[in-house]
């Protein structure tokens, strides 16, 4: 999916990233798109009705506060899946490296609305 490349190196995704909570597809397969994400600082409190969401660090800390349940926290090489339906922040100290995994028409922000809410039409330009 990556510019006609069959594969390309998730630091070169990362580092290509202008700004933080700005994810970008870098792979689809079976109808999920994998995507990579720097953050830092605290994302908006969201869910997804129809999806699970996949989290593995990279590089960096995690943690992913739930209104419901204890928060999560997640270190490099550390992955978690937040449950769909279930409201969550991700937050990062410092600068955080993610990739998710979730299906294709999964929302940036859920429902939540925000001026950090990216359209998958952002999250693939880098493609086209």
């Amino acid at each position: 999916m990556a510019r006609g490349k069959s594969h390309t190196n998730l630091d070169e995704a990362f580092l290509a990233l202008p700004d933080y909570w700005s994810p970008r597809v870098v792979a689809a397969a079976n109808g999920q798109y994998v995507k990579v994400a720097k953050v830092k600082g605290e994302f908006v409190w969201h869910a997804h009705a129809d999806e699970d969401e996949f989290f593995l660090v990279r590089k960096g800390a995690l943690t992913i506060r739930y209104r419901d349940r204890p928060e999560v926290v997640l270190r490099e090489g550390d992955f978690h899946v937040v449950p769909k339906g279930v409201e969550h922040m991700p937050v990062a100290a410092d600068e955080c490296w993610v990739v998710l995994v979730e299906p294709a028409a999964t929302k940036h922000t859920g429902n939540t609305v925000s001026l950090i809410t990216r359209t998958i039409e952002e999250q693939t330009a880098h493609l086209r």
